[in-house]
């Protein structure tokens, strides 16, 4: 593959190449409790909602249920509560990359899945399945930035690599330690995060709160005025600046990781953020030999 072919690594895939089969449901009476418990038994981020005669008619995600948590909704209430309607479909037969639009213009992480039978869900589609994906296509490609960097290459032909800095977003949030998780609920809720960084008392990153953590500290009864550090998880996993990014994409993919805090120079002096979100809209875990000319890094 030349970088001169400029087309996405996606090309000629479908959403049936990248789904996954693992569905979790619930019915729509079924409480907030065991939607937390399914997404951290099956390690999933949302659970489809089924009525009464099994059709699907929402879905509950992660996010949902941390609304549940900051308005102080009791986990044994109904998902009805916190529940979105209507689920986003694909059929399995679409393009990936008309998916990843789709994902993109609805401001969603993952579709669910049809096939030609009216209302059978069949799979699930998310950013980690399209980055998975990404990441062995360009682990495999004849380009690879691990394979050019085991042959002892020189540095020079990596220069239409992406580097982490190129994607990566220099706004993200952060709270001390000492601040609530109420308040990291607020930062998460305006600012659509993911993930909060903590910091303590001499501005150093001390850990990570994540919205997996909220909602594990929302089933166990951790009052929401309690202090961020209580939750936390240490250490703080980051990447380089300066990192290709096909090697930030196989931390994300090792550690099962939405996203990642960027360092420049030391490790305390985190720069940005990036996330599978921001991989999957360049088509590519690797070089802008598969970048998708359509799509402005800058949208």
């Amino acid at each position: 593959m030349s970088a001169g072919n400029i087309r996405s690594a996606l090309d000629g895939l479908t959403v049936h190449d990248a789904m996954t089969k693992l569905i979790c449901y619930l019915n729509w009476n079924a409480s907030i409790q065991q939607a937390i418990r399914h997404t951290i038994k099956y390690k999933v981020n949302s659970v489809l909602i089924l009525d009464d005669k099994g059709k699907a008619i929402g879905v509950v995600s992660k996010t949902n249920i941390l609304g549940g948590y900051y308005v102080g909704l009791p986990v044994t209430a109904p998902l009805q509560a916190v529940m979105v309607v209507p689920p986003i479909f694909c059929h399995i037969n679409d393009s990936l990359d008309s998916a990843l639009d789709v994902m993109r213009q609805r401001n969603v992480h993952r579709l669910y899945v049809i096939e030609d039978q009216p209302g059978r869900v069949v799979g699930v589609l998310a950013y980690p399945d399209i980055l998975g994906m990404l990441y062995r296509y360009c682990h495999r490609c004849d380009r690879s930035t691990l394979r050019m960097a085991g042959s002892g290459s020189a540095t020079g032909k990596l220069s239409d690599y992406f580097r982490v800095r190129e994607l990566m977003n220099p706004a993200f949030q952060v709270h001390r330690e000492d601040e609530s998780l109420l308040q990291v609920m607020d930062s998460i809720s305006v600012h659509h995060s993911r993930t909060i960084l903590i910091t303590g008392y001499d501005d150093r990153p001390q850990g990570v709160v994540s919205i997996t953590d909220l909602i594990l500290a929302y089933m166990h009864g951790v009052s929401s005025g309690d202090c961020a550090k209580t939750i936390m998880r240490t250490p703080v996993l980051f990447c380089d600046y300066e990192e290709p990014l096909l090697l930030a994409v196989k931390k994300m993919i090792f550690f099962d990781l939405d996203s990642l805090y960027v360092c420049k120079d030391e490790p305390s002096n985190i720069v940005g953020i990036v996330t599978l979100a921001d991989v999957a809209r360049v088509r590519s875990g690797s070089c802008r030999a598969c970048k998708l000319s359509r799509i402005d890094l800058n949208d």
